[in-house]
């Protein structure tokens, strides 16, 4: 299967990432240094992605590497010798995480 980023779930997740951190918009508009908000509040709805170089700074100040904050259909790697316990708990979060 070809990996697709989902537009939407990044969207939720990187606002999820801003309000745990404490930043508004406003706030990572000042931090990228762009024009206006609108761009923003285009990632945030689904309706386009960052840029790779704004995905790179806003893994910086998120605290998060760029594939923590990129959301879509590429499945995870799990090494063989995980305990199945582990594993049934991974998807669980997984799931929670994804609603």
């Amino acid at each position: 299967m070809y990996p697709i980023i989902d537009k939407m779930k990044t969207g939720e997740k990187i606002r999820m990432l801003m309000e745990a951190n404490g930043y508004s918009v406003n706030d990572i508009q000042e931090y990228l240094g762009l024009a206006c908000v609108q761009s923003i509040y285009h990632w945030l709805n689904g309706s386009c992605l960052p840029s790779i170089d704004n995905l790179y700074a806003l893994s910086d100040l998120l605290n998060v590497s760029i594939d923590d904050m990129i959301c879509g259909n590429k499945l995870e790697k799990i090494d063989q010798n995980t305990p199945e316990r582990v594993l049934h708990y991974y998807d669980i979060l997984k799931d929670i995480i994804a609603a």
